[in-house]
């Protein structure tokens, strides 16, 4: 787009008038088309709204169980994915619940759950394409649910009624499911935190938790960067989402967290987006208007659920520090959860940025030998540049990241318990890809985000925020919520700026009947420009022109918030009058996590506890954790060893995961006596010696030994007495790196 395309130095006059008229008659073209799909866009959420909102799966499925029928009633259903195909609404005679199990494919694997964020959109959009995680899944083998959810609450719906609903969906499942294992659990945005409230209250039926885009750790980010963080203290706290909840009669409109999610981005939202639309009207159109009938398909929350969410979540921060009690006398703690976790995070994403999607794990384990002790396996993914949205919806990132994480779920299981990053290789052309697991340390996770000094101002949030909802609801809830009725709540949702905009542009505008047809005259007699007209360049420059300046005053505007946020929380005086909560306390970044006794909640055999079996795995363990890097081929290798060997074969796949999570604990808390105490549990002769050809095997996956693998090799052979000194292994003989 050199400057010689817009001079057009050596044009003659009648050059330039004929590329005027040219540039005239196809931006005309385009602009009637534009408003013509605005219009579609209107009559399209018009239309969703008269279906009742169905979710935008792109696959065929049947109810299971529909929560609005229990003793608890909550606006969500559970729903089973049956194949690829036309998408079906949800309709009341779907009760008939289809509850035969579903057929099972050749290799029996557990079912995946996939829960969409209740953020101000409706469910589906994880599913809303052929290529997403959903359809990984059902590439893979697994039998895929879907937890949808309708527009409007029931009656004094709470978070902890829909957290028991979830439990419900879940134990149908495994009811459906008796001879497979608990359900892998995948939570998108917000409904990561739900997924991982329903994993830490019930870890006895959930398998694998996956944390897509999902905020745990709410204070944390960068100074200069991550600006929505400020905005609970800025507003105050959490007394405007009561305002807003009174003000639509017990309803908070989700619309209001979609307007907060646009204000983000001024520049998408008021320019490019539009812009890409308009310049692009022959190509884009399918595309803008699918997206947007999940993007403006709004739908709300009680206001018990989102004062939970906002005071507890967001600005409490109560998940991440042990404290939050979803129901009298019920304490969620992360810690709970048994199975692996795996994040995955984005640089590019700015709603949730990596430091609140990863900051929760050294927060909460502290290091990573406690996450050992605790026989926890964490695996985290972070992508270099793809928006929040992308993480779930994107094609790209599905047929790269999701179907690579989906595709080693039976390898994660197996992992030993440590923090691992998922590290993926290959060729986006060709669609191959190799994922491996590379050990990372907590100061990997911790050097993303600023010290934990900068977060101590939010805890005084926390403090404003409890005192102006105490003031609002002694000296203003009561006559607000004297003054508002059902219809008064139904007439302010309507007259939301994301609702209006879209009803004034659409077949009920009387004023805009003409614009149908002055389109279809446009689409017939369509004349494009093909590049090269300098008025189009023209037009192109002005559009990075408005896209910059809106850039610049977004970065003004989060600058200045995020001074005056300072300004007023780290005062002294305000620090005088307000006084953060008993329960927070003054470690790094502002919380007190009690140090717990791990070995006395969970409680462990003696090393020298077991037999063949349990030596077997142990030295396997030790042998792994001597490896730096874990690849398929390992777990290849380790796979047919537990598939052939005559005594591990007879495991249960269930009692040999809890199997390895046992030793490598007893690894991780004492090396050396577990290592001494193999000789014990491996008595025999034949027996030492073809464990300790397994564990040769093992370590030579990659087809040569580490320094760390071969000192573990003689450890092992000195420990069931094969060559009674140190350093006298025959492993010597393999090449080492």
């Amino acid at each position: 787009m050199g400057t010689g395309n817009i001079s057009r130095q050596g044009a003659t006059f009648q050059q330039w008038i004929q590329d005027g008229a040219d540039y005239s008659v196809d931006t005309a073209q385009r602009f009637a088309i534009f408003m013509d799909i605005l219009r579609k866009r209107g009559n399209g959420y018009i239309d969703h709204l008269r279906s009742g909102q169905p979710p935008v799966l792109a696959f065929n499925y049947e109810i299971i169980l529909d929560g609005r029928h229990f003793e608890r009633p909550v606006n969500h259903a559970l729903v089973r994915i049956v194949d690829r195909g036309e998408r079906k609404d949800i309709r009341t005679d779907d009760m008939k619940r289809r509850c035969k199990p579903p057929k099972r494919p050749a290799l029996r694997k557990r079912p995946i759950v996939v829960i969409d964020p209740r953020a101000g959109h409706g469910p589906g959009i994880g599913g809303s394409s052929m290529d997403s995680k959903v359809g990984k899944a059902l590439d893979n083998g697994f039998t895929v649910y879907f937890v949808l959810f309708y527009t409007n609450p029931m009656p004094g719906q709470t978070l902890a009624d829909v957290e028991h609903a979830m439990v419900r969906f879940i134990e149908e499942i495994m009811r459906l499911h008796p001879h497979d294992d608990s359900p892998i659990i995948i939570g998108n945005c917000q409904a990561g935190w739900a997924a991982a409230l329903l994993c830490a209250d019930r870890p006895d039926i959930t398998g694998p938790l996956v944390l897509n885009g999902a905020p745990l750790s709410y204070w944390a980010g960068v100074e200069g960067a991550n600006p929505m963080r400020y905005r609970g203290g800025l507003l105050g706290g959490a007394w405007l989402t009561a305002l807003l909840s009174d003000l639509g009669h017990g309803i908070f409109d989700g619309a209001n967290l979609v307007y907060n999610f646009e204000s983000l981005n001024p520049a998408n939202t008021l320019w490019a987006k539009q812009y890409y639309l308009y310049a692009n009207v022959d190509t884009e159109e399918e595309r803008y208007l699918e997206f947007e009938k999940w993007w403006g398909g709004f739908f709300n929350l009680s206001d018990e659920e989102i004062h939970f969410i906002v005071s507890n979540l967001f600005v409490g921060n109560k998940l991440e520090r042990g404290r939050l009690e979803l129901r009298p006398g019920k304490t969620i703690d992360i810690r709970n959860i048994e199975s692996p976790i795996v994040v995955f995070a984005s640089w590019g994403d700015n709603i949730t940025p990596p430091q609140q999607a990863l900051n929760w794990i050294p927060r909460v384990y502290g290091s990573v030998e406690e996450l050992k002790k605790a026989g926890q396996v964490i695996v985290y993914i972070i992508h270099e540049n793809i928006g929040h949205l992308g993480i779930f919806v994107s094609k790209s990132v599905a047929k790269k990241e999701h179907r690579n994480i989906i595709g080693h779920f039976d390898m994660i299981d197996y992992l030993p318990p440590g923090l691992y990053e998922m590290v993926i290789d290959g060729d986006p052309e060709t669609g191959e890809f190799a994922a491996r697991f590379e050990e990372r340390t907590m100061a990997d996770i911790t050097s993303m985000a600023d010290d934990g000094e900068s977060e101590k101002s939010f805890e005084f949030v926390h403090a404003v925020s409890d005192w102006n909802e105490s003031m609002y609801g002694v000296f203003l809830r009561p006559w607000i919520k004297m003054g508002t009725t059902e219809l008064t709540g139904e007439l302010m949702r309507w007259m939301h700026p994301l609702r209006l905009q879209r009803v004034m542009i659409s077949d009920m505008n009387p004023s805009l009947k003409p614009l149908k047809h002055i389109a279809d005259l446009a689409r017939r007699h369509r004349k494009p420009l093909n590049g090269g007209n300098p008025f189009l360049e023209m037009e192109k420059r002005f559009s990075e022109y408005m896209a910059g300046i809106l850039n610049l005053y977004r970065d003004a505007r989060d600058r200045y918030q995020e001074l005056t946020f300072r300004m007023v929380y780290e005062n002294d005086l305000l620090k005088t009058f307000f006084r953060p909560a008993e329960d927070v306390g003054s470690q790094a970044g502002g919380m007190t996590v009690e140090e717990p006794d791990i070995s006395a909640v969970k409680p462990l055999p003696e090393p020298e506890e077991g037999g063949y079996g349990e030596g077997l795995i142990r030295a396997i363990a030790a042998m792994v954790r001597s490896t730096p890097t874990i690849s398929r081929r390992h777990y290849g290798i380790a796979l047919d060893i537990a598939q052939t060997h005559k005594v591990l074969q007879k495991l249960h796949p269930r009692d040999f995961r809890r199997m390895i999570r046992v030793q490598a604990r007893l690894l991780e808390i004492d090396e050396g006596r577990a290592i001494a105490a193999l000789a014990k549990l491996i008595r025999s002769e034949e027996e030492r010696r073809d464990a300790m050809g397994i564990v040769r095997r093992v370590a030579l996956a990659d087809g040569v030994y580490t320094y760390r693998e071969k000192e573990m090799l003689e450890k092992i052979s000195y420990a069931l007495e094969i060559d009674k000194q140190p350093g006298k292994s025959s492993s010597n003989v393999f090449p080492v790196r």
